[in-house]
């Protein structure tokens, strides 16, 4: 979640600095658009067309009986797109020669979420028109795209960071046979409630309850979206690191400000309000028996979002058969929720599951 507003952070640490010192050692994704006809949403919404933007590395690859073995679902967060995932600290840690998720051996996929990147939205013109989709839409366009576009029968592994996290849960519960390993980041898997849902609802609320808003029709971005976007550096904020890089408050006052101006010209009201309303119907609770997958769910424990004193991960993680929870200690190596894109700090995890799950495998259907 929130993955644009973390990553700014100025002073990298030195296991970062020796990953990107290094050349790049993943391959150049491709890109592309599948475009589905007519889709239509739980709300019973539909659209004529709904485009999906999508990257892809590495190469399908396919058993005995013609299924697909090595296709690799990776899963953004809100706000973000495919694209975060191609950097030093996520694509550098896992996409390379020998490591985790070898590109020469398995075949990532990278979609931009509905509402998010090139992917259609509601400032592509139809502003507050656009369907209103749910996380439910959200993962049934990514299977459509995989299977339709793609020719994607099974997946090795789901995995996401933040809301992709909460896809994660999601996909294990609507299609278990589909994939042999599940992996959510940064998430938890009940019904968003508690100050997570407050800080939502002030993020929307900042926005429609400006004058400017318009009902969506504004002529440039609300003053509103600011507010809202100040509610999110807050909830995504990383204490021990921004006394570190900040230690005046002057360097603090113009972080802040720099970052908001930045994002403001970068932004869209109506987009980052859908983004948000769209977790409104997300709740894995009730199913979670239904996974069968192995599934690893790991958090940070400088997570405001998904803090562990709820101890919510830990008692539900018992609901699922194959299920395993780790949460990381705070250290100078994690990123308060961010740290779901620091593969470095929990790739040898992503490592255990791997091979838990290929003694494991489930057949293809």
């Amino acid at each position: 979640m929130f993955r644009k507003y973390l990553l700014t952070l100025p002073a990298l640490f030195a296991f970062v600095l020796c990953a990107s010192a290094h050349a790049q050692t993943w391959p150049t994704p491709s890109e592309g658009d599948f475009d589905i006809k007519d889709f239509r949403f739980a709300s019973g919404e539909t659209l004529a067309e709904l485009r999906l933007h999508y990257r892809t590395l590495g190469k399908i690859h396919r058993d005995r009986k013609g299924h697909v073995d090595n296709a690799v679902l990776i899963m953004h967060g809100t706000g973000g797109t495919g694209a975060q995932f191609i950097s030093d600290r996520f694509a550098g840690q896992l996409f390379g020669p020998s490591q985790p998720l070898d590109a020469a051996k398995y075949f990532i996929v990278l979609p931009d979420g509905i509402g998010h990147g090139k992917s259609s939205k509601p400032s592509d013109g139809l502003r507050m028109k656009f369907p209103h989709y749910d996380y439910d839409d959200m993962v049934k366009a990514d299977y459509r795209l995989l299977t339709e576009k793609l020719q994607v029968d099974h997946l090795r592994l789901v995995m996401g960071t933040s809301m992709g996290g909460m896809h994660t849960w999601v996909w294990g519960e609507t299609y278990p046979d589909f994939m042999d390993a599940l992996m959510p980041l940064a998430s938890l898997p009940v019904e968003i409630a508690g100050r997570n849902r407050m800080f939502r609802r002030m993020f929307m609320d900042a926005i429609r309850n400006d004058p400017e808003w318009n009902n969506g029709d504004y002529t440039k971005q609300p003053r509103g979206l600011a507010d809202a976007l100040h509610i999110l550096m807050i909830m995504g904020s990383v204490p021990l690191q921004w006394q570190k890089d900040y230690p005046t408050r002057e360097a603090a006052d113009k972080y802040l400000e720099d970052r908001i101006a930045t994002l403001m010209k970068e932004d869209d009201a109506n987009d980052c309000l859908y983004q948000i309303d769209a977790s409104r119907n997300y709740n894995p609770l009730p199913k979670l028996a239904t996974i069968k997958a192995p599934l690893l769910a790991v958090n940070s424990a400088d997570d405001q979002i998904n803090p562990p004193e709820l101890g919510i991960l830990e008692r539900e993680i018992k609901n699922v058969a194959h299920g395993r929870a780790v949460v990381i200690p705070i250290s100078d190596a994690t990123r308060g929720h961010s740290s779901h894109t620091w593969a470095v700090l929990w790739k040898d995890y992503l490592v255990e599951l791997l091979a838990q799950s290929a003694a494991q495998r489930q057949p293809n259907k």
